[in-house]
């Protein structure tokens, strides 16, 4: 099974299903729909739960709306900052849409 790490911050997001997507640079973007993820913390490496990717789908930071924001449980420009941290020489990545596995 594959594997993916997130913030811990994000943890109470993805359990309650308010955050349903995330956004990752290519090297981080080998899953395919259907495709059942094992989740951990990415500073403690806990796990925490499994999640089912609905899909992938390219998208350019400037083409990211306040769907992708509502998405991601924050506003957009909080979004694209957040992005910019994470990955502040690229603009090119893929958005992974999945849900909770129960």
């Amino acid at each position: 099974m594959q594997k993916i790490t997130f913030f811990k911050r994000f943890v109470d997001d993805i359990l309650a299903e308010r955050k349903t997507i995330t956004i990752r640079d290519a090297s981080e973007a080998n899953v395919s729909a259907g495709d059942i993820l094992e989740v951990s913390t990415l500073e403690e490496g806990r796990w925490f739960c499994r999640l089912q990717v609905l899909s992938l789908t390219p998208v350019n930071l400037e083409d990211l709306t306040p769907l992708h924001a509502a998405q991601e449980n924050m506003g957009l420009p909080e979004l694209k900052q957040l992005i910019r941290e994470i990955y502040p020489q690229q603009d090119y990545f893929y958005v992974i849409h999945f849900v909770l596995v129960k």
